[in-house]
């Protein structure tokens, strides 16, 4: 009797698409964006490399559905975060401040993304620039509802200016452990901290 061949093994989606995303985060971590492609990706995952293209699309599909799961842990971090005692834009633009850095400081992952963010410049890198930034737009909404904008001085340039410093500092101190002659060791961060509360004297209360 001839043998009946055996039914294809059902694929679990959601178990190899998981797969699929861990091996990108492992490869960015590891070797940075330059070693994402189809193939290192499906390797790494131990999947056939169609089920990349057939789940995701390709490359482009795998960083989006990563990026996305860091913006949602980014924007449960900032909301797990205790609100300023007593509100004063000050006190919120330090909030602000070193609630970006911590989440910075927490998931290199991040910090990944934004150096490949500011190396290069393609429609994939501004959406999920874009998606960063609407999850920390939320989050300042939601913790200064009733906080108007002191009516003094451009306090917008200076949060850009001090969100980029304190982003610098998180990429210098993950690549060579400091910056400029500062070590970022916890007395450094310290440092720092100390360093945005004197330039936050600039802010109107």
């Amino acid at each position: 009797m001839p043998e009946v061949p055996s039914a294809p093994r059902p694929r679990d989606r959601p178990a190899t698409e998981a797969a699929i995303v861990a091996a990108a985060e492992r490869l960015l971590l590891r070797d940075g964006w330059t070693s994402l492609n189809v193939n290192t990706l499906a390797a790494e995952a131990g999947v056939d490399r169609k089920l990349v293209y057939r789940y995701f699309d390709g490359v482009e599909g795998v960083v989006e559905a990563l990026a996305g799961r860091l913006d949602l842990w980014l924007g449960e971090t900032l909301a797990a975060r205790p609100p300023v005692a007593a509100p004063t834009y000050r006190a919120f633009a330090r909030e602000l401040l070193l609630a970006y850095l911590d989440a910075l400081r927490s998931r290199p992952l991040i910090l990944r993304l934004v150096a490949w963010e500011l190396s290069q410049d393609t429609p994939l890198l501004r959406r999920l620039e874009a998606a960063r930034s609407a999850v920390m737009q939320r989050w300042t909404v939601s913790r200064r509802p009733d906080l108007a904008l002191p009516p003094h001085g451009d306090v917008v340039a200076l949060n850009v200016v001090l969100l980029a410093a304190v982003q610098h500092l998180a990429l210098a101190a993950s690549i060579r452990g400091g910056f400029a002659g500062v070590v970022l060791d916890d007395a450094g961060w310290r440092r720092i901290e100390t360093a945005i509360d004197h330039m936050l004297a600039a802010y109107p209360d």
